[in-house]
């Protein structure tokens, strides 16, 4: 068997402004996708027969990583709700990247990949059958495994899920772990890891080294249990653009205050963040994608919290509170309506679990 996993994630600052290329911040949380594989007679997912109209995003890397390879038995298990702006879409199709590399392999020429997405190829589909010369190997098992290709590969999968509109935040972040800022230019006072482009929208990728005053502080993860796709509310942002195009004075504020966030998250400064994130809030809420019970779990955590704001796309979905009081501000959430997940902040990243009899199949031969 092979397994893999990947973290949920939560959006700091910058939602639906990175799909127009402002700065973004996003953490892994603690919550997990998980993807086990195994050969079968027949396609099937969970124990049903596999539904490429059920999952779409499956169905895509399947056909990036498994084109012809042998019928496979996919278990998927986690404890990131569905549709609800913790990335569970991208923690999926990076676990399953992942997983699908690990039970391939990879083919290796002149001590180089021989096949594979890279940062500087993102877009090269390799169609087999390749031809295995003298010198040639193929790499196994985790080894097989690459970060930056996972992220890549699910990046492109949520893209064509959304009609072709996504950020890399998701899957960077799903796949890297950590804190991961979104940028229109490199930014020099921060790890800068490689630049995505979709659509004519450029973003540069960075990493952020946390100090530890983030030790002292907790995300209150709040759920409205109202299932939101991001694509419709990527969508409706889109139209109240095209309909009032003096509106992208708001997404370009959302931009100023991501990057004051930031800058106190560099610092340490905790209050700043809080602050940040509950005035990214305000600007969400105006461009439409906010709702009343986002709104009433909002108001119920803002007592006892440095900072709330919705995550994600909105319209339902889950909103976050940076709290140093996690058990308050999970009951005063709770007694709102909301289910709650409480989360350190920058989780691991993509972990592969289990690498047993890998590869399953190998094309190459």
């Amino acid at each position: 068997m092979v397994q893999a996993s990947a973290p949920g994630k939560c959006i700091l600052f910058g939602e639906h402004a990175v799909v127009y290329g402002q700065p973004a911040v996003a953490v892994a949380i603690d919550q997990r996708m998980t993807v086990s594989l195994e050969i079968s007679d027949v396609w099937r997912i969970d124990g049903m027969r596999f539904s490429p109209e059920r999952h779409p995003h499956v169905e895509s890397l399947k056909q990036r990583l498994w084109a012809n390879g042998p019928s496979l038995s996919i278990k998927v298990n986690g404890d990131i709700p569905p549709a609800s702006g913790l990335g569970s879409s991208a923690a999926l199709s990076v676990a399953a990247s992942a997983a699908l590399r690990c039970a391939r392999g990879r083919q290796i020429k002149d001590d180089d990949w021989g096949e594979g997405w890279t940062a500087a190829r993102p877009n090269a589909v390799y169609t087999g059958p390749w031809d295995v010369e003298q010198g040639d190997s193929v790499q196994t098992g985790k080894d097989s495994v690459d970060v930056d290709e996972c992220a890549i590969l699910s990046h492109a999968v949520e893209a064509s899920a959304q009609g072709g509109r996504a950020s890399p935040l998701d899957s960077s972040t799903c796949s890297h772990g950590g804190c991961i800022v979104l940028s229109d230019k490199v930014e020099s006072d921060l790890n800068w890891i490689y630049s995505r482009t979709l659509n004519d929208v450029s973003w540069e990728v960075h990493a952020v080294d946390l100090p530890k005053e983030i030790e002292d502080v907790w995300l209150v993860i709040g759920n409205t249990g109202i299932h939101a796709p991001t694509s419709e509310q990527v969508a409706k942002v889109a139209r109240l653009l095209e309909n009032e195009p003096g509106r992208m004075r708001e997404i370009e504020t959302i931009g100023i205050i991501s990057r004051r966030g930031i800058a106190a998250l560099k610092e340490g400064n905790m209050e700043g963040v809080g602050r940040a994130m509950s005035e990214n809030h305000l600007l969400l809420r105006s461009i439409g994608v906010s709702c009343s019970e986002l709104e009433s779990l909002i108001s119920a955590a803002a007592p006892s919290s440095l900072g709330v704001k919705l995550t994600g796309a909105g319209g339902g979905g889950c909103m976050i509170a940076l709290t140093r009081n996690p058990k308050e501000t999970s009951e005063a959430i709770e007694l709102a309506g909301g289910r709650t997940l409480i989360s350190k902040i920058a989780a691991h990243g993509l972990i592969v679990e289990s690498d047993d009899n890998s590869p399953l199949w190998n094309p190459f031969e």
